[in-house]
């Protein structure tokens, strides 16, 4: 009995009903006909009460169901989780669901409205953007099933309690993936570029076509077939290319939920994959105050599963970077000439100044590409119309950042530093282009 109170719930048009009548018997003080109506009028409401709570309560009223998630999810995307919903009752319902979802979403009014036919099955879908790492735990499923009388409902605890890992996003690797590998792609972010030079390793003699490089023509294999034939290249394999992430203080900084470090995550794991793909060799170093992880790089079968569970673990640190730390990995844990793509954030030239002889002995060493950030907010707030004198002072201050960043992206270059200044949603495409286009050119 306790059970059945417990999962018994009124309706608002059970209070709609009562209302109403508790307001017409106060009405009947002064029309007194009103009160032996009204009498019969609640007995029978409570009636059809009584009969709705019966069919709730009835032995083949019932509903199973069971969560279809994903077995992680992708950080800072969309991930579907589905509802499958099935009814053994022999009467229509209208069912009001509501999950239990993790905490971290921080979601006090998530519920979906749904009409399930008598014995019919149905799947009820929604999207989440998880925007920390860790692990995400899912309570039950509550279903609330009314008849279509509907003063009344009944509470069914569907789907077990689950947990669901939030990794570095799958979704973005997988993506980037097939873009950068289709050599006839032409998806917007994604550049082909044409290859400079030779090189590059021989791949193969084939038959001559227009727009091949005549100083690629094999002559004794033309004398041989009586056909112009030519040497065809492909780009150099086992190049190494290391990932650093600076996850100091300055990458806490957060954009549309998602941190500076996540951002950098997420691409570090697009970037290594690629890389992998592309026969060259992947690596990961993370640094602070202190050297972090230190992944070395290599292409076995299993390297990218290591590194998708380093990234994992990663989190911000309240100090500020130590950049000797950086060179002294370059030189003793970075062994031979390596493309090195340092994600970083630089808000102003003092805080490059600081850095940049260091940078210089980097760039020395390997092939540095610095990744920094735009300050969107800043950006965004500067296209807008100032209303007063003190909307012109501030639009005036935010374009002087604005100027900043990229007075910081020529220092970089006139020392002959590759760099990428990036909105932090264009991060992945832009990393992506420069590693081919550095790749294409025969630079690593």
């Amino acid at each position: 009995m306790i059970q059945i109170i417990k999962n018994l719930y009124l309706t608002n048009r059970f209070f709609l009903v009562f209302g109403i009548i508790a307001g017409l018997f106060a009405l009947s003080f002064a029309i007194q006909f009103l009160f032996p109506v009204l009498q019969a009028a609640l007995v029978v409401a409570a009636f059809v009460v009584l009969i709705d709570g019966l069919l709730l309560y009835s032995r083949n009223f019932s509903i199973t169901g069971k969560r279809k998630v994903p077995k992680v999810f992708s950080l800072g995307d969309e991930n579907n989780v589905a509802l499958e919903l099935e009814s053994t009752s022999g009467v229509p319902m209208q069912l009001t669901v509501i999950d239990e979802l993790p905490e971290q979403f921080q979601e006090r009014k998530f519920s979906l409205e749904l009409f399930l036919p008598k014995g019919a099955k149905k799947i009820a879908r929604y999207k989440l953007r998880p925007t920390t790492r860790g692990e995400y735990a899912f309570g039950h499923a509550n279903v609330f099933a009314a008849s279509q009388i509907g003063l009344l409902q009944r509470r069914f605890l569907v789907a077990e309690p689950e947990v669901v890992p939030v990794y570095p996003s799958i979704q973005q690797m997988k993506k980037f993936e097939l873009k950068a590998m289709n050599k006839i792609s032409h998806f917007q972010g994604i550049k082909k570029l044409r290859r400079l030079g030779h090189s590059y390793e021989f791949e193969q003699i084939k038959n001559y076509v227009k727009g091949d490089d005549y100083r690629s023509v094999n002559w004794k294999a033309t004398g041989r077939r009586g056909d112009l034939m030519v040497n065809q290249y492909e780009d150099e394999r086992a190049q190494q290319v290391y990932v650093v992430i600076d996850k100091s203080r300055t990458m806490k900084m957060p954009f549309e939920g998602l941190s500076l470090l996540d951002y950098a995550i997420n691409t570090s794991l697009v970037i290594a994959n690629i890389a992998l793909q592309k026969h060259d060799k992947a690596g990961l170093i993370t640094f602070s105050d202190k050297v972090g992880t230190v992944i070395r790089a290599e292409r076995s079968p299993v390297h990218l599963r290591k590194i998708i569970n380093a990234l994992y673990n990663e989190k911000e640190r309240h100090l500020e970077a130590n950049y000797e730390l950086l060179y002294y990995a370059a030189r003793n844990i970075i062994k031979g000439r390596s493309l090195v793509l340092l994600y970083t954030n630089f808000e102003s030239m003092y805080a490059l100044e600081r850095v940049l002889p260091i940078l210089r002995k980097i760039n020395r060493l390997h092939l540095l590409v610095v990744v920094f950030f735009d300050n969107t907010e800043i950006a965004d707030f500067v296209e807008g119309e100032a209303a007063d004198t003190e909307g012109i002072y501030i639009q005036t201050v935010a374009r002087s950042f604005i100027s900043e960043k990229r007075q910081i992206v020529g220092t970089l270059r006139k020392y002959g530093i590759q760099t990428i200044l990036t909105r932090p949603e264009e991060l992945s495409v832009n990393t992506v282009n420069k590693y081919l286009e550095l790749k294409a050119r025969g630079m690593i």
